[in-house]
């Protein structure tokens, strides 16, 4: 099989079985997910739907979040990875979309970046989700599940993977397999005993085919 052709593969099946693919995060507009995504680094998206809640109730605007002091927000954050500093880049990030920015969130990549708390990967996120751009977030799962399946080649980073990816994959469909392939890596092509003997992806996949025997 082709590099093409694994490619042509998986986005078929994708399409055929997870038509609507999108974020597990909880959110009603682009505030609301900038700040579950940053609260989302290193962190379960079940565990930061359990915290946004209460922080959107009493900071439901970059503007009174701006004004909130560390003392005041980090209880909201304390059961998150990393609350400090999280809680330190949730106050600039606002201060900065309220001077900056008229206290709306950005849609360019260059401008996400320069928010405290967003790296490359978060600003594509915002992008893709928001505004179905084709830009490619990649995350542990992606990475993970892009090298096993051989849709990338000696991706040593994520930004080699991110390239790789967007090569291939239709400009208009890059925003769905973003979460395609999160949610593949986060429920069956686990990091540890992935489950291939439920994948829909096996006749593509370039794991299997090694392993086949033993699973």
């Amino acid at each position: 099989m082709t590099l093409q052709q694994r490619y042509n593969f998986v986005i078929s099946w994708f399409q055929q079985h997870v038509p609507e693919a999108e974020t597990e995060l909880l959110y009603d507009n682009p505030y609301q997910l900038l700040v579950a995504v940053i609260l989302s680094a290193q962190c379960t998206d079940k565990r930061v739907n359990l915290t946004t809640p209460a922080i959107f109730q009493r900071y439901p605007d970059p503007e009174t979040l701006a004004r909130a002091d560390f003392e005041e927000l980090f209880p909201y954050i304390r059961s998150i990875s990393y609350p400090n500093n999280k809680t330190k880049h949730l106050i600039g990030m606002a201060n900065m979309l309220v001077k900056d920015f008229n206290g709306e969130v950005p849609l360019t990549v260059d401008e996400l970046v320069r928010l405290p708390g967003v790296g490359r990967k978060t600003a594509n996120v915002i992008t893709s989700v928001v505004d179905k751009q084709p830009n490619m977030a990649v995350d542990t799962h992606v990475f993970r599940v892009s090298a096993r399946i051989g849709l990338t080649r000696n991706a040593k980073t994520p930004l080699a993977t991110e390239k790789q990816l967007i090569k291939h994959i239709p400009a208009a469909l890059i925003h769905k397999a973003h979460h395609w392939l999160i949610l593949h890596g986060r429920y069956i092509c686990v990091a540890r005993n992935p489950k291939c003997e439920i994948c829909g992806l096996q006749q593509a996949c370039k794991y299997f085919g090694k392993n086949k025997a033993s699973v």
